[in-house]
């Protein structure tokens, strides 16, 4: 990535980090900071095999989905990512699927590497990043860092281990054999373990099975159903999440009688 891209998705980076409810250092919620955004999140369990997330341009509308069945840490690096793709790319691509690839950075597609580095700019911010080893981190220069303190950044920036790792290496905070050295001590006390000891945000390290769908998709879901695109199962998972039922809309909808299907179907289709 050339120089002048990468300070260009910088700043786009910090412009977008403007809108959110930031801390001292990190993004406080990036979910709920996504609120009146150009684009809807979905947020739905997918289970741990499925896609990690996708963007997707639906008519009018820019499409944001998170699978909450991944790690909470996952799931917020995705949302980054995937803002990264509609701030970056929508213009001209219609849909981005994401998995394990894409967002691990092993994808040699470069515009997976661009959403990639905003959502890295997004989340730990070089200047943030600095200030916290040097007003956080006692002699940080002298004596390096622990896994306990790699959990402390962790839970202020709410993103994974690796990612704090992997940030630190891109910005010459460590080298590859303490980078290595702390994987190392990462996997002998474990995330769960590290982040207890430090009073950290324990939840980053587990799946939120959160199910958040915009109001905006009840009438989406009875426009496909009245359209045979969906079944009424489909239908009745959806008005659930809105604590509704069927009866609650029915002068709206076309009652049918066929093979009911399911909600994750739906959700995958979109990305179809």
């Amino acid at each position: 990535m050339e120089a002048t891209r990468k300070k260009e998705i910088k700043r786009k980076a910090a412009s977008f980090r403007t809108k959110c409810n930031v801390s001292q250092y990190g993004i406080i919620d990036l979910f709920k900071s996504c609120e009146g955004c150009s684009f809807k999140l979905l947020r739905y369990p997918l289970g741990e095999d499925g896609n990690l997330g996708f963007t997707l341009k639906k008519e009018d509308d820019i499409i944001v989905f998170t699978n909450t069945s991944s790690r909470l840490s996952r799931e917020i690096f995705t949302l980054a990512h995937e803002i990264g793709h509609v701030i970056l790319h929508m213009e001209s691509i219609d849909s981005f699927i994401d998995d394990s690839v894409t967002i691990s950075g092993r994808s040699t597609d470069e515009m997976e590497k661009e959403a990639n580095y905003f959502a890295a700019c997004l989340l730990m911010p070089e200047d943030k990043v600095r200030e916290f080893l040097d007003l956080e981190i006692n002699d940080f220069k002298e004596n390096g860092l622990s896994a306990m303190d790699i959990a402390r950044i962790m839970s202020e920036f709410s993103v994974s281990f690796d990612m704090v790792l992997n940030r630190l290496e891109n910005l010459g905070k460590i080298d590859c054999i303490q980078k290595v050295q702390l994987e190392s001590e990462r996997n002998q006390r474990r995330v769960s373990n590290l982040l207890r000891s430090v009073g950290g945000n324990s939840r980053l390290n587990e799946a939120s099975k959160e199910i958040d769908i915009p109001h905006e998709y009840i009438d989406y879901a009875i426009y496909n159903y009245n359209r045979k695109a969906i079944p009424m199962e489909t239908l009745e998972k959806v008005l659930e999440c809105y604590h509704l039922t069927i009866e609650d809309v029915n002068d709206r909808i076309v009652q049918y009688s066929e093979a009911e299907d399911d909600l994750d179907d739906l959700i995958g289709g979109l990305a179809d």
